[in-house]
């Protein structure tokens, strides 16, 4: 029997929430009578583009850059989370409670961290919303680079960024799961939303492959309602690329305000 790549590593905590992906994603494999392959040591891009991916879920801003038309769009998650719902979420522009700046203008020369350079929500989004804001293409004095949500997270609580921007996702998980992570933190703004991020197989998946994995994603977690409840996930939606151009589209519009680059 072939083994195939299935892994959902974009939510993998708090430790409730990764249990509950593994618990669905083992549904998923029984119900489609596949193996899972191994997937240590390789990176995310390899991942991404393997042949043997059968399931996995990335980020829009990749899927419509390095991955645009080398893999198959299965459909998004329909959240049902504040700030995520109806298969959109956006990025929570958060800093520390007792910091006395309370706007966003007020921030510019400040400390910024995102979580990665192809980050929809950590750096496109915020560089969309900083856009109307800065001056001679910049914003922050300058910007870290911390990994992940959750270090940027901790950058900012621990006073090594002023402003950071974090999934609606990842903080309404944090928040109920993990409160000491987002504990002492201020929403200072919200940026525009966007598709929540796409489960994905390989390219070479037909139609009638790509529409069973749906159908069998939304059968089980159907029967999986706890499940369904700690991630508040409602369904998968039908989705393609096209339901991603709007990202590529706040990218431009940043681009032509004079902030190509987040700095």
């Amino acid at each position: 029997m072939t083994q195939h790549l299935a892994e959902l590593l974009m939510y993998v905590a708090p430790e409730p929430v990764r249990q509950a992906n593994e618990r669905w994603l083992a549904l998923i494999l029984q119900q489609l009578g596949a193996t899972r392959r191994d997937a240590e040591g390789l990176s995310l891009l390899d991942l991404w583009l393997s042949p043997h991916l059968l399931l996995t879920q990335t980020c829009g801003y990749p899927l419509m850059t390095v991955l645009r038309g080398r893999v198959r769009v299965i459909g998004r998650p329909r959240y049902e989370l504040p700030d995520a719902s109806g298969g959109n979420h956006c990025s929570l522009l958060l800093s520390r409670a007792d910091d006395p700046r309370r706007s966003l203008p007020a921030f510019r020369g400040s400390r910024g961290v995102i979580n990665g350079e192809d980050s929809n929500s950590g750096m496109n989004l915020l560089r969309h919303r900083l856009a109307a804001l800065q001056r001679e293409g910049q914003f922050f004095a300058r910007v870290g680079i911390s990994g992940s949500h959750r270090e940027s997270l901790r950058w900012v609580r621990e006073d090594k960024a002023d402003l950071a921007a974090i999934d609606s996702v990842t903080f309404a998980y944090l928040a109920r799961h993990a409160e000491d992570e987002v504990a002492g933190l201020r929403i200072v703004g919200r940026s525009a939303f966007s598709p929540t991020l796409p489960f994905i197989t390989a390219a070479s998946a037909t139609d009638a492959q790509v529409a069973e994995m749906q159908q069998v994603m939304n059968m089980t977690l159907q029967q999986l309602p706890e499940v369904r409840e700690i991630l508040r996930l409602q369904e998968v939606l039908p989705a393609s690329e096209s339901d991603y151009q709007i990202v590529l589209d706040y990218q431009r519009e940043a681009e032509d305000l004079g902030y190509g680059r987040l700095r």
